[in-house]
């Protein structure tokens, strides 16, 4: 294959993945929903949809052959999977589960953009301009525009929302051991290591607290199968491969569109209003969005003169 059509074959390998990620991450959200409503608490869902996942995974391996016994490769992964999934997905579904609707804690996580691209700079070697941090303080109005929203229709407690900002804090943290660590496993390696040490974690903790058994509703079920499949098996792997192919903050500032997405969903399926409040901030952040990723290029050529 000729070098130009591997090039546009990547590129738009490359558009695709940033559009699925979208549609997955935001699956992850009307997961937690879905399990929260179904009676099951955020350590019941977690740790049995990491528990079969970790299963399925390392069989997958064990068939294929992968490599699973490198300590130092379960070492890197296991704080990378504690930070980006275990403490990460355990804060949203409380804030869900204390009232914080699906498409408030998705724009929550999505200001993780503005603490990746404010390390970036010293830790990743990523330069950030002007308008790339107008466009995440943009980002970061609509969601104080939404969140005003939500307190003043009292669907949750000041504080429910301090779970979900506490995840995204997580979450960016991870995103960025991610860039720094840069580490060699493959992404099957990753997101198998990943998932085994998030389900250890998540399931001891259920075991101990007395919330392991599971919720006999059959809802109960589908969110955790929801949430396999969907949010992890195809969410969080093209999360972890547009970070590797299109650097942490196309990545993150990528999620600034998940909240949209979620909003429709959560309308779609439990008849969550959407307001004109949520609709105002959700265009504040795009509009930050489109500034960043516009900017990213112009990042690029700066640091390749220099």
């Amino acid at each position: 294959m000729a070098q130009p059509a591997r090039e546009a074959l990547r590129r738009n390998a490359g558009q695709l993945a940033s559009v699925a990620l979208v549609l997955m991450w935001s699956s992850g959200y009307v997961g937690a929903e879905l399990g929260i409503r179904a009676g099951g608490t955020p350590l019941q869902l977690l740790g049995w949809r990491f528990s079969i996942l970790g299963v399925l995974l390392v069989s997958v391996c064990l068939v294929l052959g992968v490599r699973l016994a490198d300590r130092a490769a379960w070492a890197r992964q296991a704080v990378l999977g504690l930070f980006s999934q275990a403490v990460f997905l355990f804060m949203i579904f409380q804030g869900v589960s204390r009232g914080v609707d699906g498409g408030t804690a998705a724009l929550i996580a999505a200001l993780q953009p503005l603490l990746v691209a404010t390390v970036a700079g010293k830790v990743l070697g990523e330069r950030t301009t002007a308008r790339m941090w107008v466009g995440m303080a943009l980002g970061m109005a609509g969601v104080v525009v939404v969140v005003s929203g939500g307190l003043d229709a009292g669907a949750a407690p000041w504080w429910a929302y301090l779970f979900p900002v506490t995840g995204m804090l997580s979450l960016a943290t991870g995103t960025v051991l991610t860039q720094r660590l840069r580490p060699p496993e493959s992404l099957l390696q990753s997101i198998t290591m990943q998932s085994v040490v998030a389900g250890v974690a998540l399931m001891s903790a259920a075991l101990l607290s007395g919330q392991a058994a599971p919720v006999a509703e059959v809802d109960f079920w589908v969110a955790v199968a929801w949430l396999v499949f969907l949010s992890t098996l195809c969410g969080y792997v093209l999360f972890v491969f547009v970070t590797r192919t299109r650097g942490a903050t196309v990545a993150s500032v990528l999620l600034y569109l998940t909240p949209p997405t979620t909003m429709v969903w959560v309308w779609l399926m439990f008849g969550v209003p959407i307001t004109l409040l949520a609709v105002a901030g959700m265009a504040v952040s795009a509009v930050g969005v489109v500034l960043v990723l516009r900017s990213r290029p112009a990042a690029a050529g700066q640091r390749a003169r220099r």
